[in-house]
């Protein structure tokens, strides 16, 4: 695994721990708490629980997104896509891309990209040895600090195509913070035959105006948005059949059972070319 160089990562003395407020809840540890993880504190826990609360089957929906990610890389090696930036990955779980990849292409690259200082720590643990898989602390508010970073510039070759992997994370974006801008500027810097997968909460689902509000109150993100701006985040690129559906629906596994079950219906996802 790649060294980022940050004081926190830094042997002996030159070691500087990240300044971290547990205190205060994080979007990747309540999703961690909600899916069950022991990466988390009382307050996210908290969180979590409100959260269940306001929507029961939010564990559901939580791993179908987890789900939806497997098919989506599976999709992307027929495509013949060996490297993959997967932004806002949060804290390790089963069935990270990288597995996936691997099990399907052992020279497949992966970097992991969140703003979560934990992420970091808990992913290198997890990679120790594993040079074809970095984490690196970036925030995707902020993409051209992901795109000039030389810990990924250098890792991943922009010259050939990338699976651009959003999977759970521009719903964490708000709409003062120009979402669909990150989106493009993002896939613009991806060459030619480059896929975005992305998914994201709907207005479509269930109780999704009570989640919102839970949400916003308590972490500061996770809007809700319609079909329609979900799938303008695709704009300019080639969308894959289905298009931007529920998740169960998106090249499933298994003939899907309808109506969906109320978990199913909180997320759309989809995946698009650049072409």
């Amino acid at each position: 695994m790649s060294r980022q160089g940050r004081p926190w990562t830094l042997p002996g003395p030159r070691r500087v721990p990240p300044q971290i407020d547990i205190r205060k809840p994080s979007a990747a540890r309540v999703y961690d708490a909600i899916l069950g993880g022991k990466d988390n504190f009382p307050w996210d826990r908290a969180v979590a629980a409100e959260v269940i609360a306001a929507f029961p089957q939010a564990a559901t929906s939580a791993m179908l997104n987890r789900q939806v990610l497997e098919r989506a890389v599976r999709y992307l090696h027929s495509r013949g896509i060996d490297q993959f930036l997967d932004l806002g990955s949060g804290l390790p779980t089963a069935r990270n891309t990288h597995e996936i990849a691997r099990e399907l292409n052992p020279g497949a690259r992966v970097a992991y990209v969140d703003n979560d200082p934990i992420v970091l720590t808990h992913g290198r643990a997890q990679l120790v040895g594993d040079a074809a898989t970095t984490v690196v602390t970036a925030d995707i508010r902020h993409p051209d600090t992901i795109l000039s970073n030389p810990a990924i510039t250098t890792f991943l070759d922009f010259s050939r195509p990338i699976g651009l992997v959003l999977n759970g994370v521009i719903h964490h974006l708000n709409d003062d913070e120009d979402p669909h801008g990150v989106v493009t500027k993002l896939t613009s810097a991806l060459a030619p035959g480059s896929y975005l997968q992305l998914t994201h909460f709907s207005t479509a689902g269930p109780a999704a105006a009570k989640l919102e509000r839970v949400l916003m109150r308590s972490i500061g993100s996770g809007r809700m948005r319609s079909a329609d701006e979900i799938t303008a985040f695709f704009d300019g690129l080639e969308l894959v059949d289905p298009g931007v559906v529920f998740l169960p629906e998106w090249r499933p596994d298994r003939p899907v059972a309808y109506p969906l079950e109320i978990g199913g219906q909180l997320i759309l996802g989809g995946m698009a070319r650049r072409p």
